[in-house]
């Protein structure tokens, strides 16, 4: 399951008498019980399903392995921390009606993310991150794959983007 796929609680963990216990989120008791617990992120987390002892609502928890921050480094030099949740609206976005399973786009994005922290262990340029972007959209969907390059790309008018449709070999060239 995908953090895609599950709307988050926050949840805080508290030092309650040397056992470290997960706050309800819905009443605050700081007793549960696990009621499931499964590989999640391609076994990079696992997922908790808990039962408040008091309340009896359930609540999602992910555990997950704590990573050095990986920075972007934008067009302008700046450096800021990756953040998957940047990649998944532009892709996202780029899909957004279109016939494109989301479990394929999931699992894009998990490849993406896992080849960026593997290939990149301290800084990646989001030029190289917008370049993979667009190659695994253009092997799934031509329509997203022009939607992210005409963001990403930065067309700055339609002979732009007109060229970039030719190069997918839709349109002919004009002779002129």
């Amino acid at each position: 399951m995908s953090k895609l796929l599950t709307s988050y609680i926050l949840c805080f963990i508290i030092r309650y008498d040397t056992i470290w216990c997960m706050k309800c989120p819905f009443c605050g008791n700081l007793e549960d019980k696990v009621v499931d617990s499964r590989e999640a992120e391609d076994g990079l987390a696992i997922r908790r399903r808990r039962e408040c002892l008091k309340c009896a609502r359930r609540f999602t928890t992910y555990e997950e392995i704590e990573e050095r921050p990986l920075l972007v480094i934008k067009r302008d030099g700046r450096r800021e921390p990756f953040d998957r949740k940047k990649l998944e609206v532009g892709v996202l976005k780029a899909c957004e009606k279109r016939p494109i399973p989301f479990e394929k786009i999931e699992a894009i994005i998990d490849r993406l993310v896992r080849e960026l922290r593997r290939g990149f262990p301290n800084e990646v340029n989001s030029k190289e991150i917008g370049e993979r972007v667009i190659k695994e959209l253009r092997k799934i969907d031509e329509v997203a794959y022009v939607r992210f390059a005409s963001v990403y790309r930065q067309f700055k008018d339609a002979a732009e983007f007109t060229e970039e449709v030719r190069r997918l070999g839709k349109f002919p060239k004009r002779h002129a």
